[in-house]
């Protein structure tokens, strides 16, 4: 299955991406002819089995994993071409990243965490802006704390603003909900909702949890690192339902 869409609205793009981890018999297939467009202001999950290809779905659209072949693009800028120190760059200015680990630096306050990666790309911060992302997050905690202080929910929200002050192309999420009780991780989703809506702001999740896929504009199915379904936003009911059957579609 590909879904390819214009190629004018796509965030990213893969173009039958095939990523290969060892050789010969011991060769393991974790992508294999991977075709996709993210649309632009849109929220996508990605979810499969154990082993299903999903992280490296998401390190290569990242560009944290080169493919054994075939395109990944950021907008019109080709990925699998550039060097290290190139994406390392590309990373920093135009991606944001949400992971399980909160990753927040505790010998920085709260606010130091956030515009770290404007720090890094030698780049201002708009303070106005700033106040505004941690209004949308509800993130009701003084800016001068540190991580270590906060709760479970409230660091995801402050790596959630991390991702977002860079006014990045695109947000990968990596499980970000995982680590946190079932009360918290709606709260945390509906802010990343949120920022989609308000901000126009093109997220893909990798998940295993169809409450979280909920959230979602729509939710692609890997399975054997192929895409095997989509399903547009739908309950957390029917993406569990269309999980259990996959191998029928």
């Amino acid at each position: 299955m590909t879904l390819v869409a214009d190629a004018l609205s796509c965030a990213v793009r893969l173009e039958n991406v095939h990523r290969t981890y060892g050789s010969g018999e011991a060769a393991v297939h974790a992508l294999n002819g991977v075709s996709i467009g993210i649309r632009r202001g849109t929220f996508t999950a990605v979810m499969g089995p154990s082993g299903s290809g999903k992280s490296t779905f998401l390190h290569c659209a990242a560009g944290l994993d080169r493919p054994t072949s075939g395109s990944v693009l950021l907008g019109d800028t080709e990925l699998t071409t550039r060097s290290e120190a190139q994406l390392t760059e590309l990373r920093r200015e135009r991606v944001g990243f949400v992971f399980q680990a909160y990753n927040l630096l505790d010998s920085l306050t709260v606010e130091q965490n956030i515009v770290l990666p404007l720090r890094l790309a030698k780049r201002s911060f708009d303070p106005a802006y700033l106040a505004e992302l941690v209004r949308s997050v509800e993130l009701h905690v003084p800016l001068d704390r540190r991580p270590s202080k906060l709760s479970g929910g409230q660091q995801q929200r402050v790596a959630i603003v991390r991702a977002l002050v860079t006014r990045p192309d695109m947000v990968f999420l990596d499980e970000p909900t995982g680590a946190l009780d079932s009360r918290t991780a709606q709260q945390v989703l509906g802010a990343l909702r949120h920022a989609v809506d308000r901000y126009g702001q093109t997220s893909l999740m990798v998940t295993h949890d169809p409450m979280a896929a909920s959230y979602a504009d729509s939710v692609v199915f890997l399975a054997d690192g192929r895409i095997v379904a989509e399903l547009p936003r739908s309950t957390p009911d029917r993406i569990a339902e269309r999980m259990t059957h996959l191998g029928e579609w």
